[in-house]
């Protein structure tokens, strides 16, 4: 179907933070498949464990125990300070999930017409009650009548949540700790802090949306851990499995008792496959120390491009927290993908009037610098 225009390239294999093109042609891959390849492409580990959960057991059904996903769910709801696990098998899908709990809990509280807001410029996903939630009319265009209801506010703006403080509909707010589709939009450093405060103070939901954000991607394993608070809900997937489809959606407290047997399921969902990788990806964000060199990496990156970029009349802005980039120009940034590719051997993301960048958080100061060189000079051409 026509909902992709794919440039007119394929790659034939990747290795770290390199893809191939057919012909054997190396491009730096600073997308890591829109913040999924987090530890890079084919990592040993990943790919060994693939190799071998390939020779044991690939699927069973969510009908029998599961070993590797009762391993998974323990693990990140110790990591996470979370209570219990839903996996499901992309982003999408853990926001559903966390939607759901939504009704459930509108329902436990007797709220006929529950509202959840969430924020402007906001994405997450493209199901229908995701695609409802996201905050942008271009990406919701075609899809009316939407899933009810959602209220849209301005992002980073407390004073447009207070509003609804009286608001007895409301049960939940559904954010993204740092916006990503919209072009690593950062919010004030107490913003998550001040929006948890009125959630418990009207008896609320906090749910974190950390598809893009989570798994190392701002240099701690979760952004939220920045502003030293847990959500009820977190959603999880893209770095989770390194590549291969997983979803995760935790919650802690009263919402982790709210989806009961025969209220939701996936048949694919935690099969002891991507259960499988996904372990071996947290092992081994702990094991060879990711998050320091994201942190390391990541303001290495921002530093160079600032200084390197320092007296261009093309940028406004540079934005960063750990591996997620974004460089707001004042340039027709149409064609910087396509320039990216054929003149840099680049992959970057162009969202607006912003290249984004989302490098594998295993990057090498040597390969940033390559990375700091090419976007550089794919700036000053522009």
């Amino acid at each position: 179907m026509s909902n992709y225009l794919p440039l007119d390239i394929s790659f034939a294999s990747g290795r770290g933070c390199y893809v191939f093109d057919e012909n054997g042609q190396a491009y730096l891959d600073a997308l890591s498949g829109v913040g999924v390849v987090n530890l890079g492409h084919c990592h040993p580990k990943v790919t060994q464990t693939i190799q071998q959960q390939a020779d044991t057991l690939l699927h069973t059904s969510n009908w029998y125990k599961i070993a590797q996903q009762e391993v998974l769910a323990e693990k990140l709801c110790v990591l996470a300070q979370m209570d219990k696990a839903f996996f499901a098998n992309s982003g999408a899908e853990a926001n559903e999930a966390a939607i759901k709990i939504t009704r459930l809990y509108a329902q436990s509280k007797h709220i006929d017409a529950p509202i959840v807001i969430t924020a402007n410029r906001s994405f997450h996903g493209r199901t229908m009650a995701a695609l409802s939630a996201t905050g942008n009319e271009k990406v919701q265009s075609g899809f009316s009548p939407l899933v009810e209801k959602f209220i849209h506010v301005d992002f980073n703006d407390m004073a447009a949540l207070e509003a609804y403080r009286d608001n007895t509909n409301v049960v939940a707010v559904m954010l993204e700790p740092i916006q990503g589709e919209s072009g690593v939009i950062i919010p004030d450093q107490d913003y998550l802090n001040q929006v948890q405060a009125l959630c418990q103070q009207n008896d609320w939901l906090l749910i974190l949306d950390e598809v893009q954000t989570g798994i190392g991607r701002t240099g701690a394993l979760f952004a939220h851990q920045h502003n030293g608070l847990t959500p009820d809900v977190l959603t999880l997937a893209k770095g989770l499995g390194n590549g291969v489809p997983i979803g995760a959606c935790l919650a802690k407290g009263k919402a982790a008792e709210l989806l009961t047997p025969g209220t939701h399921g996936s048949t694919f969902g935690g099969n002891p496959l991507v259960c499988a990788v996904a372990n071996t990806v947290l092992e081994t964000i702990e094991n060879e120390q990711i998050l320091e060199n994201a942190n390391t990496i990541g303001n290495y990156i921002e530093s160079q491009l600032s200084q390197a970029l320092a007296d261009s009349d093309k940028v406004i802005e540079i934005r960063q927290k750990g591996m997620m980039i974004a460089i707001e120009l004042t340039v027709d940034t149409s064609t910087l993908l396509q320039q990216a590719l054929d003149e840099h051997q680049l992959l970057i993301n162009v969202t607006g009037q912003a290249i984004r960048l989302l490098p594998p958080l295993v990057m090498t100061h040597e390969e940033a610098d390559l990375l700091i060189n090419k976007v550089t000079q794919l700036i000053n051409n522009a």
